[in-house]
């Protein structure tokens, strides 16, 4: 037997407690890794896939000096009355430094003080601020794990003997920033699911139906957490991947499933036995999930393109999950309605959705084709007047800069917040994390150590720089300079600096050393992150545009539809942007939506948001674009085609649009800054692609082309013929076809199944 989304329904529906078995199984498996692996799999660090100079660096440090990357940290103590003369300052400090260095050595590496082992730059100028440098012990994941019991200490001593003691470091900014990713994750959800039931009781004016689509997306989010805590075994799996599984999992998962049962209960309305209508159904509304999973999947593909662990994971992330969520559509749920039947509409709901389900079995256009229908009235000014908006909605992206946002853009409520701003105004924030100059070679030599002078020289004079610190090692092969450089490491400023030692300072004073110098440290871990996700840019526009392309073109053997297509994406894609930077950026708009005004777009936004609205958008175009189609092989009347395919799918693409709005703005209402952006350019550019673009430059556009929009040229009709949404098979009886059903502007004919109005 011909493996097919059809015999997959099938042969779920006809042994359907094997198949929900098969999947309870599966899920129980999937409870039992997400307990025991998911914990140890996650990070809030970002780590290399490849080895640019900063990666590079800090293995040779590793290596020849057994220094790897560790995490500072830095306790802010401080009064309002007291200064650090007063015996009780001073003895408040030195008990919180024993405290903290008797944590031992497994936690700590050292941890200093003004009043012992320290100098009188941890003091502020004003005498009524000092803070205690820390060394965690191991690398920066024990580090996290360690932090809590430095915190512990730290809270502890807070308002005590009238002293406020506050903490911020690289851990304790990683932890917090893991703290608000969940904090944002149950946030998401407790938004997005009470409104994409609500949306989906409206839609099926049920309540199984209605919560069926939900069930179904959980199931794939835990089997997608569990196959990352997998993954997580092998690669640094960013915490920020949890998020993403489920922000895509709520929106891909609901929406399959919203397809598949609607299009059940369709076949079912029109007499159909119920394995015949789940057949049906597996033969057009799963294989046309199918088609639009695969596109998701393929976008999201090019992310691996980018050599960092945070497009990795939530690369890696997002595939799971849609792929979970096209498999259990595919199998659990034909199985799952074969078990239900027509109870699949138990629990009606009181007029919700009877006034929709009245108006498509009396025939009745809906509001999108008719909208539709107007469009096509007077295309080329719908056309112009569509395309201007959405050009002025992508006009503010001119301005768009990107970074990272870093400690800057969590909550003010965040003590790692508060903290380093003490840093920034009184001491140097560049002590949280240093830059570290690596020379490699023998450094030892006269030539090597006048270049460590000249540059020690140079940075002296400079007051972005601090003090700097020289160390080499036993071997001789191998030397740090660490540097404290003003300002946060994700911060322009500090990046700047980091800038000008590689191109400036490093060369000039090292130029005939004959030593290998690499800068190292957090600040240029931040810009070689930057300079990977920019030169790495066009490469994922370009495999994402190229797949879309051969996709819909094998798809609907047209070379006009998938340049149409590519052009539409681009406009919704442009306009996210836009309203990202007008309102993130610009803060037009920010109070309303409860949004942080913050100076850069998170880095990977643009990028995940391309890629992402890329593989969401085909979803739409591949159900209204198959339906046409359908029609126009069928009639060759291009008018009929489009308001047919728009009423056909007006109300699902409607109500999944909606649910995906909901749950991104669901996200979108959290508190990191990154998810503000990502959720609420996701939410504008779905609602943009499903009401103007499907309804109005569609149309416009189709009804402008006519018959080109069908155009192949002869050197590709080689392509295979391929159905994205197969004919279902005719009914044994059925009612007599339309009389009316040929005219351009009725559109009752397609609420009567395509092979009997062919009859």
């Amino acid at each position: 037997m011909r493996l097919s989304t059809t015999t997959l329904a099938r042969g779920a529906a006809t042994r359907p407690w094997l198949t929900v078995g098969v999947w309870a199984a599966a899920l129980l498996a999937a409870a039992a890794a997400i307990v025991f692996l998911l914990p140890g799999s996650l990070t809030a660090q970002y780590t290399f896939l490849n080895n640019p100079g900063s990666k590079t660096g800090q293995n040779l440090l590793a290596s020849r000096m057994n220094l790897p990357q560790k995490a500072n940290e830095v306790v802010v103590v401080r009064s309002r009355t007291l200064t650090t003369a007063d015996p009780a300052f001073r003895a408040a400090v030195l008990s919180l430094q024993a405290k903290i260095a008797a944590l031992g050595p497994s936690v700590v590496d050292s941890v200093g003080s003004a009043f012992r082992g320290g100098t009188p730059a941890l003091i502020s100028a004003d005498r009524h601020t000092t803070i205690l440098p820390i060394v965690m012990a191991g690398d920066l994941t024990q580090a996290e794990k360690n932090i809590d019991k430095v915190h512990a200490i730290v809270h502890a001593a807070d308002g005590k003997a009238g002293l406020d003691t506050l903490i911020t470091g690289t851990a304790s900014i990683q932890s917090d920033f893991s703290q608000a990713a969940s904090h944002d994750l149950q946030r998401g959800e407790t938004i997005g699911m009470p409104i994409a039931l609500i949306i989906l009781l409206i839609v099926f004016g049920a309540v199984i139906a209605a919560g069926l689509p939900i069930v179904l997306a959980l199931i794939a989010i835990t089997l997608a957490v569990a196959l990352t805590a997998l993954l997580g075994q092998t690669f640094s799996v960013s915490v920020f991947a949890i998020n993403m599984i489920s922000m895509m999992g709520l929106a891909t998962g609901i929406d399959y499933s919203l397809f598949i049962v609607s299009r059940y209960r369709e076949e079912r309305a029109h007499g159909r036995e119920k394995l015949d209508a789940l057949s049906v159904t597996g033969g057009t509304a799963s294989r046309a999930v199918l088609f639009s999973g695969l596109t998701v999947v393929l976008a999201l593909a090019g992310l691996l393109l980018v050599p960092t662990n945070i497009f990795a994971s939530l690369a890696i992330g997002a595939i799971c999950v849609v792929s979970m969520s096209v498999l259990a559509a595919l199998t659990l749920l034909p199985a799952v309605l074969s078990l239900l039947g027509d109870h699949i509409d138990s629990l009606k709901v009181p007029y919700l959705g009877r006034r929709l389900l009245a108006n498509k079995a009396a025939g009745k256009p809906s509001a999108p084709a008719r909208v539709a229908q107007r469009a096509m009235r007077r295309p080329a000014l719908a056309l112009t007047i569509g395309v201007a908006v959405l050009l002025l909605c992508a006009l503010p992206a001119l301005g768009m800069k990107t970074g990272v946002s870093g400690v800057s853009s969590l909550p003010d409520s965040f003590q790692s917040k508060q903290a380093f701003g003490v840093l920034e105004r009184q001491f140097s924030a560049g002590q949280v994390n240093p830059v570290q100059i690596v020379v490699a070679g023998r450094v030892n030599t006269p030539a090597v150590q006048s270049a460590v002078a000249r540059l020690k020289g140079e940075l002296a004079r400079d007051p972005a720089f601090g003090p700097v610190q020289y160390t080499a090692a036993k071997a001789g092969d191998l030397a740090l300079l660490s540097v404290p450089v003003n300002g946060d490491a994700t911060g322009k400023l500090a990046l700047d600096q980091v800038t000008r030692l590689r191109s400036t300072f490093v060369p000039q004073a090292f130029g005939s050393s004959g030593a290998s110098i690499y800068v190292t440290g957090q600040t240029a871990f931040n810009l070689d992150y930057i300079n990977a996700v920019n030169s790495h840019f066009a490469w994922v526009f370009a495999l994402v545009l190229g797949l879309s392309f051969v996709l819909l073109l094998v798809a609907f053997r047209s070379i006009v539809i998938p340049i149409k297509a590519i052009i539409m994406n681009l406009l919704s894609v442009g306009a996210a942007y836009g309203l990202i930077t007008l309102v993130s950026l610009r803060g037009v708009g920010a109070t309303l939506f409860g949004f942080q005004h913050v100076a850069v777009v998170e880095q990977w936004v643009p990028l995940f948001l391309f890629s992402v609205l890329f593989g969401l958008s085909m979803d739409y175009q591949v159900f209204l674009l198959s339906r046409i189609k359908e029609v126009w092989d069928r009639t060759g009347d291009n008018t009929l085609a489009v308001t047919t395919g728009v009423n056909a799918t007006a109300g699902i693409i409607t109500g999944a649009a909606l649910i995906m709005v909901a749950v991104f703005s669901g996200f979108a209402a959290g508190n990191l800054v990154m998810f503000q952006q990502m959720g609420f350019g996701l939410a504008v550019a779905v609602l943009l692609d499903a009401t103007l673009i499907r309804t109005i430059l569609v149309p416009a556009a189709m009804k402008l082309l006519g018959k080109w929009n069908w155009y192949l040229p002869s050197w590709l009709e080689w392509l295979p013929h391929l159905s994205i949404e197969g004919a279902p098979a005719p009914l044994a009886q059925g009612p007599e076809p339309d009389e009316g059903a040929d005219r351009p502007d009725d559109i009752r004919l397609q609420s009567v199944p395509a092979d009997e109005r062919a009859a």
